[in-house]
């Protein structure tokens, strides 16, 4: 369907590999694509030469030929092998078949990394090892950060699956320049554009996607928005308010704020945070289910306290729990962000570096009145912001250069 553009430095030392992950179906308006971005994206030709490049194809059930022409010349021109990792078995016997001289398959990631170590791998081409032994705490967190953009990757994919049917739009790319323009026009990120249109209703009309959104209700008057002059339309703002508020009402360490997606069967996303280090923030970037403390809140519907990580019945030996352990967190207080109606929409988690139970009452009541603010703005935001920007996507979709 498309290449998504996820290309993701990874350093060590003095060198630097470049991961992209592609998605969908690739065709030849792909494959050009991927070359320029690819051009765009790791400089001049002298500066490209010795530096890998590892393609995540997990997603990508076909490959033209033309992406075998591509590979080859990514091959010359950086005299290296190229690395592609998770692709599936039709893509991986395509890839044999094709006999691309530079061409190196790994089931994982991880198992690609460290190929790049090894001696054998870059004696071909002369190039140096990528990768030093010493630093597997780096990789490590650089490949927890990888398969999180993976998933976006694949929900991005979707939405342009869509439009690309619903309006019978030529190529693929004009699906994603659409998305892109929609997402930059109205300052919603790709990825929550992606969830919406994945998740909305068909339009009702050609003109219209929504009937009746001409009333558009006014923004909550939340007490953390006018403290730190945030405006509603500004997501990142409002979100970087409301963990800002959430760490100084509860005299938090750190904190961290999910949103439900209703596109990943209300998985939790982790949407803003402070004083998380990254190991944590790639575990807890999608949260599915306990024992999680946000999946429990999620769960239960109130608030939840951990007093002491390490004594959980169930925390310790999970991942999240670990990587709480590790970036120095003990306690934990969580609560749900509840609209009006009672939809929860997500979490908000405040966490403390001593063990114990530490907030006060009056600390309790103000966490509360936030969470009820912030769910209350995240119901505006989809209501107004989001239907903005679906409806702008709608009626653009056939002012596209190319588009029936």
């Amino acid at each position: 369907m498309m290449v998504n553009d996820k290309h993701l430095p990874v350093t060590s030392g003095v060198h630097q590999v470049s991961v992209m992950s592609l998605s969908g179906p690739l065709d030849d308006d792909s494959c050009v694509q991927l070359m320029r971005k690819l051009r765009n994206g790791h400089g001049s030709r002298t500066e490209r030469r010795g530096q890998p490049l590892i393609l995540d194809m997990a997603e990508v059930p076909l490959i033209p030929p033309s992406l075998h022409r591509t590979l080859q010349r990514v091959i010359e021109q950086a005299d290296t092998p190229v690395l592609v990792i998770a692709a599936p078995p039709r893509v991986r016997r395509a890839l044999e078949r094709s006999e691309i001289t530079g061409i190196r398959q790994y089931r994982t990631l991880a198992e690609a990394l460290t190929a790049l170590s090894a001696p054998d791998l870059n004696s071909q081409t002369g190039a140096p090892p990528a990768f030093e032994q010493e630093e597997p705490e780096v990789l490590r967190e650089q490949m927890l950060h990888i398969q999180t953009k993976a998933t976006t990757s694949g929900m991005i994919g979707v939405a342009q699956g869509i439009l690309l049917t619903r309006y019978g739009l030529p190529r693929p790319s004009i699906a994603h320049d659409l998305l892109e323009e929609t997402s930059q026009h109205f300052n919603v990120p790709l990825r929550v554009l992606a969830s919406a249109v994945i998740t909305a209703p068909p339009p009702r009309s050609i003109d219209q996607w929504f009937f009746g959104h001409t009333t558009r209700p006014a923004p909550p008057t939340a007490a953390f928005l006018r403290g730190h002059r945030a405006k509603p339309s500004h997501r990142r703002q409002v979100l970087t308010a409301a963990i800002s508020k959430a760490v100084t009402a509860a005299d938090a360490d750190a904190a961290e704020l999910h949103l439900k997606d209703a596109a990943q069967d209300g998985a939790l996303i982790l949407e803003q945070h402070h004083g998380l280090d990254a190991a944590y923030r790639a575990r807890a970037a999608l949260i599915v289910g306990p024992p999680a403390v946000c999946a429990r809140v999620q769960r239960q519907l109130e608030p939840v306290t951990v007093p002491d990580i390490a004594t959980d019945a169930a925390l310790p030996t999970h991942p999240v729990g670990r990587a709480l352990l590790e970036a120095g967190t003990r306690a934990v207080h969580g609560l749900p962000l509840i609209t009006p109606d009672g939809h929860c929409t997500g979490t908000l988690t405040v966490h403390r570096c001593q063990p114990g139970t530490w907030l006060s009452g009056f600390q309790q009541h103000t966490l509360g009145v936030l969470a009820t603010e912030i769910a209350s703005w995240n119901s505006w935001y989809h209501r107004t912001i989001i239907r903005d920007a679906l409806e702008y996507l709608h009626r653009h979709r056939t002012h596209r250069p190319g588009t029936r």
